[in-house]
């Protein structure tokens, strides 16, 4: 069993709601068919691959069928957590239960939990805006509240690694978040801290896009960043390297 990443699919199949990505630049042209063919050429069935956020362009759970559908025909098991534009996302229940009636059985959550695999835990939480300034929500939002909310859900899984890591001490614990914690000049402190208190080394993170010129990998206070977003990875799920 190998452990891959992609996140920001942004699936589009549901005809009635499309929101197709390709019209943010010639990259995205045809997207969601370089996935499906990188899928089946990279990842087997045993293979795990972790999707950090803004899945489907989806209002509904019903209206990402068709999303969850195709997921569900590529290869491999897949881990998903939230994004800042999967409006579709709901209870934990009410997801599986979805699921169960759709007969989807490859796709699990992560949500205020961590999974275990062969040699490794996987953690993580949607995380928030790096900077105050960066917010491009519409209305008022409360930076402050939201950000010490996702923190504490950051926190609740990287807890919930370490009690799955008890029976297995030297496997390491991976974060994987939405939002970078870390971009350019700006921090997002409350995040990092978590991070840092925890011990973490490794995080994988997406939301950038349009921006090829980074670094995939940058070091910041000890640990390891890394650029996940699908146009970044030119829409091929990356290899985990621990």
């Amino acid at each position: 069993m190998s452990l891959y990443v992609i996140s920001d699919l942004h699936l589009s199949t549901n005809e009635t709601t499309n929101k197709s990505m390709e019209k943010f630049g010639t990259k995205w042209r045809d997207y969601h068919k370089k996935l499906e063919k990188n899928f089946r050429a990279i990842i087997n069935d045993d293979d795990t691959v972790v999707i950090p956020g803004d899945i489907s362009w989806a209002m509904t759970l019903e209206e990402a069928k068709s999303d969850f559908l195709f997921l569900e025909s590529l290869p491999g098991k897949k881990i998903i957590s939230k994004g800042n534009h999967d409006f579709w996302w709901s209870t934990a229940t009410k997801i599986y239960q979805f699921f169960e009636e759709n007969n989807i059985k490859s796709i699990s959550l992560l949500h205020n939990n961590a999974h275990l695999l062969d040699d490794c835990v996987v953690c993580g939480s949607r995380g928030w805006f790096y900077d105050e300034k960066q917010q491009k929500t519409v209305g008022d939002v409360d930076y402050e509240k939201i950000v010490a909310r996702e923190a504490q859900r950051l926190e609740i899984s990287i807890k919930a690694a370490e009690e799955l890591r008890e029976q297995n001490p030297d496997f390491p614990i991976l974060v994987f978040l939405h939002f970078p914690p870390v971009y350019a000049d700006c921090v997002c402190d409350k995040i990092l801290d978590v991070l840092k208190n925890h011990n973490i080394k490794n995080c994988f993170y997406g939301h950038i896009h349009n921006n090829y010129s980074i670094p995939r990998e940058f070091e910041y206070d000890g640990i390891s960043f890394t650029m996940v977003a699908a146009d970044y990875l030119n829409f091929a799920p990356m290899p985990v390297f621990l």
